[in-house]
Order: C-alpha cells, then sequence, then structure tokens
C-alpha cells in the first residue's frame, strides 16, 4: 500500500511518512528547532518594543533640546519677554532651567540687556548626557 497522504485528504501527523527509525528523533529536533525560533520572535518583539522607548527618548528630548536652545537664542538677543512667542518658550523652558538657574553668574553685555546664559549652556549638557545614559540602560536591558 501507498504510505504517501493523497493530496485530497491531509495528513493529521507529519511524522507518520518517517521511516520508523527516524520517528523519535525528527519530533525532538522540530520541538527544539520551534522552541528556537520562538525565542528568536520574542527577543525580536522585545528589541522591537526597546527601540521604539529609544525613540521617544531621542524625541522628547531633542524636543527639550530644541526649546532650551531657541531660549538661549531669546536671551542673548535680549528678546522682550512680554512678547507672546519668547513668553510661551520661557514659560515651557522655565522647570528645566530652574535646577541649574543659580549655578554660575551669566555674563552679560550690552548694558546688561543680552545674557549669555552659562547655565543653560550646562543644563543642556546635563540633559544629553542623561538622555545617552537612559538609553544605555534600556539596551543593558533588553539585550538580555
Amino acid at each position: 500500500m501507498n504510505d504517501r497522504p493523497r493530496p485530497d485528504r491531509p495528513n493529521p501527523d507529519p511524522y507518520d511518512s518517517y521511516p520508523s527509525g527516524h520517528d523519535k528523533q525528527q519530533p525532538e529536533a522540530e520541538k527544539q528547532r520551534l522552541r528556537q525560533a520562538e525565542h528568536q520572535v520574542k527577543q525580536s518583539q522585545q528589541n522591537a518594543i526597546a527601540h521604539k522607548f529609544e525613540q521617544g527618548i531621542y524625541f522628547l528630548v531633542g524636543a527639550l533640546e530644541l526649546l532650551l536652545a531657541l531660549r538661549f537664542i531669546l536671551r542673548l538677543s535680549s528678546a522682550n519677554p512680554s512678547n507672546t512667542f519668547a513668553g510661551v518658550i520661557y514659560g515651557l523652558s522655565e522647570p528645566f532651567v530652574t535646577p541649574f538657574s543659580t549655578l554660575f553668574i551669566s555674563p552679560t553685555f550690552n548694558g546688561s540687556a543680552n545674557i549669555f546664559d552659562v547655565n543653560l549652556l550646562i543644563a543642556m549638557i546635563s540633559y544629553l548626557v542623561l538622555m545617552f545614559l537612559v538609553v544605555w540602560l534600556i539596551r543593558i536591558i533588553s539585550t538580555n
């Protein structure tokens, strides 16, 4: 009799057609291969999630750096703080600058109208360093 499955009928057990010596070894090898494939899929999913977190952190810190750079330019060019645009930039950036505001005395020129805000530059550098440390930690955690 022909042991091959008929095309009109699905074979319920794919290992039925193997010779008798391979009946026990082949399913174990197949199970091991499936476990490896499942592990690879799980690892790929974890890597994708970690990558999304990294992208989110890069975006948020990039937006913060842009905001702080705008504040630096406005202070350097002695922009009017009562102007709507300048007021919004100053208001949004104030919580991020406050921890650094009394670190150094910033030099002024042009009759104290223009301020070269050293503390703001230190804040920008600090947030960049913090960003790199957080991304590094995410990469360490995700490569277990």
